[in-house]
């Protein structure tokens, strides 16, 4: 009898444990089924209003009647199509990229050596406020005039798109550091941990998201600002000259097909520079990568 009631009681044990297992799986199947709902809906959200500006557009090229001043979406990626199969296309995208890129990189290396300077040292934070703010509150075009004195052309792009980001970064990579967990850093202390656990287990969990929100950020801001220096700068076989040679001849749809680069530029360099910051935070906070 004894014996019965012990078996009774492990397979009561069992089916309790299976029904959890399997309501626990069916809650997860049921929430993972909500999230791919969602992202389709907003797939399809964006994607209509895209549709919506792209026929408003179509319809006020239309309603303007003359393609100097308002080409059509149709004529603008006819252009754009026409532009790619050029060699001198890529040169220009390659050209472009390269400066604007660099002057990002270099924005990232400088504001993160400030932004720790800063934290350590008061003086280092007093010092720098002034003129970060002043980098912030200068107008793009100001800073391009001036540095057209002391900078050729075809580096006028990469100085304009680190003094753009800089800030930003330097900001976000404060907000990170300054959001570190107390007690984590004081038990740090007490174990006396090397830098590289410190790093590990601390610092990167808690500066990584501030500093992947505010590259979100710089991206699109030295994109614009790298572009704009071009213009005015006119360095030879740069996007931005481009812009201005369509703009000087009035072809309209050259200039709308090569704001399509820049936008997808822009939008591709974030995208892949995101997904890459990603795999790092998920290998620093020791989960497994999902590239």
């Amino acid at each position: 009898m004894h014996h019965d009631a012990r078996v009774i009681g492990v397979w009561k044990k069992m089916w309790y444990d299976t029904y959890t297992i399997r309501r626990a799986e069916a809650i997860s199947d049921r929430q993972e089924q909500e999230r791919t709902m969602n992202q389709h809906k907003q797939f399809f959200q964006r994607l209509g209003a895209a549709a919506f500006w792209l026929a408003v557009w179509q319809c006020a090229a239309m309603a303007v009647g003359q393609e100097v001043f308002l080409v059509s979406p149709v004529q603008a990626v006819r252009t754009l199509l026409q532009l790619l199969p050029q060699a001198e296309f890529w040169q220009r995208v390659g050209f472009s990229s390269g400066r604007i890129l660099l002057g990002f990189g270099l924005g990232v290396a400088v504001s993160i050596v400030l932004a720790v300077a800063a934290q350590a040292w008061h003086t280092a934070d007093v010092l720098l406020a002034p003129v970060l703010q002043l980098v912030k509150a200068t107008p793009v075009a100001s800073f391009i005039i001036l540095a057209l004195v002391w900078v050729r052309g075809a580096s006028l792009s990469v100085l304009i798109s680190f003094l753009m980001v800089l800030p930003v970064l330097y900001g976000a990579v404060r907000t990170g550091i300054q959001s570190a967990d107390p007690q984590l850093l004081e038990m740090t202390k007490v174990f006396r941990l090397p830098l590289g656990r410190r790093l590990r287990a601390v610092w990167l969990p808690a500066v990584l998201p501030a500093f992947r929100q505010g590259c979100s950020v710089a991206l699109g801001i030295c994109w614009k600002s790298g572009v704009a220096a071009e213009v005015i700068g006119l360095p030879n076989g740069s996007i931005g000259d481009a812009l201005y040679r369509a703009k000087i001849t009035l072809s309209t749809g050259e200039l709308f097909a090569w704001t399509f680069v820049i936008i997808l530029l822009s939008a591709g360099f974030e995208k892949l520079f995101l997904l890459l910051l990603d795999c790092v935070t998920r290998a620093v906070t020791g989960e497994v990568p999902q590239c």
